[in-house]
């Protein structure tokens, strides 16, 4: 175990022990990162008001989870498919965005605090948003994420951390667990409204449920607020993350259905990021009306041996401003947004995790800028009319100097129109449907795969749209069902070595699914949640595939959780259930099974202000394959899936003073 690790690892273990003995004061509390919800509740208003599938998932859905990736936190949130595939490193896809990237992150909007995680060119590492911090995440799916200034197709995720006026006092979370994990956060928030600060820090060391899966970080969150006068309120941000990660890679079937536990050692592969974000976001309000205006700075180094090892540094810069104003009648939206950024991309020959010869050396450039309105007209009170639109345009070049001087210039911009409609029959009751059009374009993934630009072409959909949510007594729901129909879908395939490109566009494709959530809570000591997702991703009329199903994706995913109990002391059961597997390539040759996975959770309130609790999982020890990366035929030697997660037992305790 390196220094750094024992550093770690000291650290979630004396946040432990300083925690075990406090006392907390006797207020009631939840002890959990905020005191309140007062944030969450102020975000799911806004989601209500989009004609769209949307929602808020609130810090306490997960607290009693030991939060080893972002499928802990998003496992009950509809149409949102988060598969584990080791440590931190998660497949995330909303209706079927970035369905065949097996690696990093495409056709989702990523941000903390309404800042993208993206950068640049829309390439992302969603291992930089830890949520621990989180006070709550807004999920807009699809076109829904215009409030964001996101045009993909998959929508956006928003994490929220909290302010000193709603955090106020000290937090402190230590856990433990299964293959050596060890976790320990601290936080602290003080101020009002007038003036406020909170700042968080937290380290972890996870020695991973497969070999050469090891994982380290320490990461730092915080803002400061300020209240200039009555119309003008300021806020600064910052955050550093450092993320030692290694990769145990893929595994042929037979390996990951006998010896799940297995991991590659070859070439010492590995992703290391250490990044620092800073941030301002000042308000002007008006009382009907607000304008929000920004700016933003990433730093970002990725050290990534894998064939090669990669190395990276980045710079990503940007503005922005959303105008709101909210009438009696009509309201309307306008805002804009503009990333522009720069990385020193280079490769060297892999000599077990080390730097070799120099093979590649280019200057990446890349600009991506929205500019987006909304009005919303309501002419009879339950009846909400919504138009909208964004405007991207896209600029990437690279200048390759080793092993030759080449230039590769690649420019995009699309209009992205929407239209829909909102009906409250009731207060707690909304009908909704929506027609819109989104827009992706290529990384430097996908343009630079050989030394001049690969002429991958812009990702366009138009989707549709209907649904409902609300609440009906002690029943709550969100139900949307959707047909996105594609044209020029960007495919990665797992190719051999004499294919000069591993992204194609298909000509035309189609997404269509159900996104569903259903809560029953008949009384306060007894509540059923579940997900159920459908999912029909296909080619349309392809040349060489045909109507066959597109891969990686399973048709079926449902998730069950019942919670018996109150804050006091509860237990809560859950269970995953994919009762076909997967397509392992675009032939429709191999498919995976199905599985069943069951799990356990369970807290208690040992006092006013301090909880423990336990998070067990797969505790049936299934072996089964949870993801795979698309190849164009998978064969028994096709090294391209991922086990499930195998069983595992955490435990904690957190606390408020």
């Amino acid at each position: 175990m390196t220094f750094l690790s024992i550093l770690r690892a000291t650290a979630a273990c004396s946040t432990l022990a300083i925690i075990t003995p406090a006392a907390a004061d006797d207020s009631a509390d939840a002890t959990i990162i905020v005191t309140g919800r007062a944030a969450a509740d102020e975000a799911e208003v806004e989601a209500s008001k989009t004609a769209g599938g949307s929602d808020i998932v609130s810090h306490q859905d997960y607290a009693d989870k030991t939060v080893v990736s972002l499928r802990d936190t998003l496992a009950f949130s509809p149409g949102v498919y988060t598969q584990p595939r080791f440590g931190q490193e998660i497949r995330i896809s909303i209706r079927g965005s970035g369905l065949s990237r097996g690696f990093h992150m495409r056709g989702l909007t990523l941000l903390q605090d309404g800042i993208p995680i993206n950068l640049a060119d829309d390439n992302g590492d969603f291992q930089e948003l830890e949520p621990i911090f989180f006070d709550h995440l807004e999920v807009y799916r699809g076109a829904n994420a215009l409030r964001f200034g996101s045009g993909t197709l998959g929508g956006a995720v928003n994490g929220v951390t909290p302010t000193g006026d709603n955090a106020a006092g000290l937090y402190l979370r230590g856990d433990v667990g299964s293959f050596d994990f060890y976790r320990g956060l601290a936080s602290f928030g003080v101020g009002d409204e007038g003036a406020n600060a909170w700042a968080a820090i937290s380290a972890d060391s996870h020695k991973g449920d497969r070999q050469h899966a090891r994982r380290d970080s320490i990461r730092f969150n915080g803002n400061v607020g300020l209240r200039i006068s009555d119309i003008i309120s300021t806020r600064f941000y910052g955050s550093v993350t450092t993320l030692d990660q290694e990769l145990p890679g893929a595994m042929t079937r037979v390996t990951a259905l006998t010896t799940p536990r297995s991991g590659n050692f070859i070439g010492d592969q590995a992703r290391d990021i250490n990044s620092i974000r800073f941030q301002n976001r000042t308000r002007f309000d008006w009382g009907d009306s607000y304008l929000d205006v920004g700016a933003f700075l990433n730093a970002k180094e990725l050290y990534h041996p894998i064939f090669q090892v990669v190395d990276q540094t980045s710079a990503d810069r940007g503005v922005f401003a959303r105008y709101e104003r909210e009438g009696d009648v009509w309201s309307i939206t306008l805002g804009g947004e503009s990333r522009w950024g720069t990385i020193d991309a280079k490769r060297f020959v892999n000599l077990n995790g080390k730097r070799g010869a120099l093979t590649f050396d280019a200057d990446q450039t890349a600009r991506t800028t929205n500019i987006y309105g909304e009005i919303r007209v309501s002419p009879i009170e339950q009846l909400t009319v919504i138009a909208g639109g964004i405007y991207a345009d896209g600029y990437r070049q690279q200048l390759q100097i080793v092993p030759a001087a080449v230039t590769g210039k690649a420019s995009f911009d699309a209009v992205s129109p929407k239209i829909g409609v909102l009906w409250e029959p009731t207060a707690e009751i909304q009908f909704f449907a929506n027609h819109s059009k989104s827009a992706e374009f290529p990384t430097f993934v996908e343009l630079a795969q050989i030394a001049a630009f690969v002429p991958v072409r812009a990702q366009t959909a138009w989707t549709t749209e209907f649904g409902t949510r609300g609440t009906l007594g002690w029943v709550s729901w969100d139900f949307a069902l959707y047909r996105a129909n594609l044209k020029k879908e960007m495919l990665q395939f797992t190719v051999g070595p004499d294919i000069p490109a591993t992204t194609f566009n298909a000509d035309k494709t189609r997404h269509q699914g159900v996104e569903a959530a259903f809560s029953v809570t008949p009384t306060n000591w007894l509540r059923l949640r579940q997900i159920w997702q459908y999912s029909d991703f296909r080619f349309v009329g392809d040349a060489q595939y045909g109507n066959r199903r597109l891969p990686v994706v399973p048709v079926h995913v449902l998730r069950s959780e019942l919670r018996l109990g109150g804050d006091e002391l509860h237990i809560s059961p859950n269970v995953e259930w994919v009762p076909q597997g997967a397509w392992a390539d675009y032939r429709n040759t191999t498919r995976n099974a199905g599985y069943t996975l069951l799990g356990l959770s369970a807290g208690a309130r040992i006092k006013n202000g301090v909880d423990i609790f336990v998070d067990a999982r797969n505790l049936a020890g299934v072996k089964a394959i949870g993801d795979v990366s698309a190849a164009i035929l998978a064969t028994p030697t096709s090294a391209i899936y991922y086990p499930v997660e195998r069983r595992a037992i955490y435990g904690g305790i957190r606390a408020r003073f």
